[in-house]
C-alpha cells in the first residue's frame, strides 16, 4: 500500500488523526518510533531548520522537495508536505504536486496567499482573488488525477488564509469551493475562536484540518475536543522544534558556564535511532570471507 492509500485509510478511521510536525529526517524518524501514524512537514519549521530564516517565502520549491524526499525516505508512515502557494501559477502548482508525489509525500498542501507567502499565524498576509485561488486547487486536483492514471498517488489539501484578510464569510466560501472542486482535505487557517472553528466544521463538507500552534491565533484545544467540533486532522507543526530549541539553548548555556548538561540521551540510543544496528547487519551480510 502506498503512502497516499495509507493516509486515506487513516482518514476513514474514527476520531482525529494527530500529526506532529517534522522538519528533517531525524524528527520524522522520532515521530514514527513514538508510534504516531503520520506526520506533517511544514514550511515554518523547514525554513527555520534548513536556512534559519522566517517562513516568508524565502525557502524554495527545490529546497522543500529535497527536504521532503529525505524525510519520506526515512520513515514508512504517511507525511503531509507544505506546498505553499504552489510556487507560481497553475502550471507551477501542477509541477509542485507531481514533485511532492515523487518525493514520497502522501499529501500536499496548496494555499491561496499571494507570493511570497507568510506563516499563517504572523502579520502581513495577503490572498489572491477567488478565481486564482480556485484555479490553483483545480490545477492541483487535475495533477492528482493524472498521477493516479499513471499509477502514482497523492492527496490534495487546500488551504485558505482569507479569515485574516477578508473574514470568515470569505474563508468559508473558499473552503466550500475547494471541497467542491475535489480537494481531499480543506484547511481554514487561523480561526480566532471556537465559534469560528465550529462554523467552519459545520458549513464545509469533507475532511478538515486544525493547526495547533503554541502562542498562535487559534484556540489551543485537545484532540478529543477538536474531533467533537468536526476536525479530522490535527497538526502540531512546531511543537518538536520549540521543545528542541529550549533544551538546546539550556544545554549551551550550561556548557558556557563550565558545566555539562544533565539528562542527555545516551549515545547508544542516538546510534540506534539513526540505524547503526541495521547498518552493521547489512555490512556483515555482504562482508567478504
Amino acid at each position: 500500500m502506498n503512502q497516499a492509500k495509507k493516509l486515506r485509510a487513516l482518514l476513514a478511521e474514527p476520531g482525529a488523526l494527530v500529526l506532529p510536525g517534522c522538519y528533517d529526517a531525524l524528527t520524522a524518524r522520532l515521530i514514527e518510533r513514538a508510534g504516531y501514524k503520520a506526520a506533517f512537514m511544514g514550511g515554518f519549521a523547514v525554513s527555520a531548520s534548513r536556512i534559519a530564516a522566517p517562513d516568508t517565502g524565502l525557502i524554495s520549491y527545490a529546497e522543500m522537495a529535497d527536504q521532503g524526499a529525505n524525510i519520506c525516505a526515512a520513515v514508512d508512515i504517511p507525511v503531509i508536505g507544505d506546498g505553499d502557494t504552489g510556487y507560481g501559477n497553475a502550471v507551477n502548482v501542477q509541477r509542485t504536486v507531481r514533485g511532492f508525489a515523487r518525493a514520497g509525500f502522501a499529501c500536499v498542501m496548496i494555499e491561496d496567499q499571494v507570493g511570497p507567502k507568510k506563516c499563517g499565524h504572523t502579520k502581513g498576509k495577503q490572498i489572491v482573488s477567488r478565481d486564482e485561488a480556485f484555479a490553483r486547487v483545480r490545477a492541483a486536483v487535475d495533477a492528482r488525477d493524472s498521477l493516479r492514471d499513471g499509477g502514482a498517488d497523492i492527496l490534495i489539501m487546500a488551504r485558505t488564509d482569507a479569515n485574516a484578510t477578508d473574514g470568515m464569510d470569505e474563508a468559508v466560501l473558499r473552503a466550500q469551493t475547494f471541497a467542491e472542486i475535489g480537494a481531499d482535505i480543506t484547511f481554514l487557517e487561523a480561526p480566532n475562536d471556537e465559534d469560528e472553528m465550529r462554523r467552519y466544521c459545520s458549513e464545509v463538507p469533507g475532511h478538515k484540518m486544525a493547526n495547533m500552534v503554541e502562542g498562535g491565533k487559534t484556540p489551543f484545544l485537545p484532540p478529543e475536543q477538536l474531533a467533537e467540533i468536526g476536525y479530522k486532522v490535527v497538526i502540531y507543526p512546531v511543537s518538536l522544534m520549540l521543545a528542541g530549541l529550549k533544551v538546546m539553548e539550556d544545554a549551551l548555556k550550561t556548557m558556557q558556564g563550565g558545566s555539562h548538561p544533565e539528562g542527555l540521551a545516551e549515545f547508544a540510543h542516538l546510534q540506534d535511532v539513526v540505524g547503526f544496528p541495521d547498518y552493521y547487519d547489512v555490512e556483515k551480510k555482504y562482508a567478504a570471507d
